[in-house]
This record gives C-alpha cells, structure tokens and sequence, in this order.
C-alpha cells in the first residue's frame, strides 16, 4: 500500500525551506532544486505541491505573514496587566518590528520579500494585505487608547497607525543593516507610543 503523503505538512516544510535559504544567502538562493535538497524532499516532490517558483515563494511569504500576525496578537493576548493601552502598543509594535534576536531570521526573510515585491505582483498583493491588516490592529489599539482616555481623542487614529507601522519597519532594516542596536531601536519606539499620550 503507498505510504500516504500530507501535503500540507510538506508544503509547510517546503516554506520554511525557502526561508532558511532566504536567510543564509538571499532571495538570489532560492531555486527549487535548493529548496529541494534543504527540505530533504525530491525535485518532483516540490513540484508537486508548487506548479512554479512564483507559486512556491508565495505560499512561503503567505506563511511568515501569519506568522508575523499570530505573534503580534499572541503578544496582546500574553500582555500581563494593568493592560493599559501604551502596554498593548508598545508590545505589538516590537513583535512587529522584528527586533529581538528570536525575531531576526524572521525579519531578514520579511525584508527580502519586500525587496522583491516590486518585481512580483503577486507578492505585492500578499504584503499588501498583511500591512492592511497590521495596520487595522494598530488601528484598534490606539482606539481603545482613546476609549480609556490615555490617548487624546482628536488623534487622528488612522493616520497615527501609518506613522507606527512606518517607524517599526525603518526600525527593522536599521537594526538589520547595523546603524541600530536593537535597545537602542527599542527605545525610539517607545517614545513614538510615549508621544501619543502627550
């Protein structure tokens, strides 16, 4: 009888494939034959589960974004009390900035699918739709900042998300390319949070 394959813990094992190789040597790293031989499957197996390269580097960046998202709300979730909404922010925004040394593989494979992005349509799309829902989580939080009257209620909440989101990502690539250590990138952080409060 042959031995009955699940595909989606293959797949699964295929993604992290393609990250590990992201992560050691670069987007430029990643062909199906390499991906192959760092999941330990066959050529036809990867095949199998991904028609195309493109088809395979998507569900790998469709993986880390759920990721990303699941240890942001994990974070909200663990967060111990008071449970005040500064809390909250600053906790998310440095699962989502990627700054601890767990986190730093992580935010290599994240910032090369970004760079890749404007080659790749549908990468784009993917990332598009992880930033929107990032940003309406950040959106939520500051909300319920203004609901428990920590943060000023005539903060434009949508627009203080942008600036959050936009700061936490520069934070990631400093601290990537060395101009920033990650206490220090930490700290800009929290005084953008700081600042919401007045």
């Amino acid at each position: 009888m042959p031995k009955q394959v699940d595909y989606e813990e293959r797949r699964l094992r295929i993604a992290e494939a393609v990250c590990a190789l992201i992560t050691r040597s670069g987007m430029e790293a990643v062909s199906l034959r390499d991906v192959a031989a760092e999941a330990g499957v066959s050529m036809g197996a990867v095949q199998r589960c991904f028609r195309t390269k493109e088809d395979m580097l998507l569900f790998a960046l469709e993986h880390i974004s759920q990721r990303v998202s699941e240890r942001a709300e994990q974070r909200i979730a663990a967060t111990s009390t008071p449970r005040t909404a500064a809390t909250l922010l600053s906790h998310t925004l440095a699962e989502l900035a990627l700054l601890d040394e767990e986190s730093r593989d992580q935010a290599h494979v994240w910032l090369a699918f970004v760079g890749h992005a404007p080659t790749s349509e549908r990468l784009a799309a993917v990332l598009h739709e992880t930033y929107g829902k990032l940003h309406g989580l950040v959106v939520w939080l500051i909300r319920y900042g203004q609901d428990t009257e920590e943060i000023p209620p005539h903060l434009d909440a949508v627009q203080e998300a942008r600036t959050l989101l936009a700061v936490a990502d520069g934070l990631t690539v400093h601290v990537l390319a060395g101009h920033l250590s990650p206490e220090t990138a930490s700290a800009v952080l929290q005084r953008h949070v700081d600042s919401l409060s007045g």
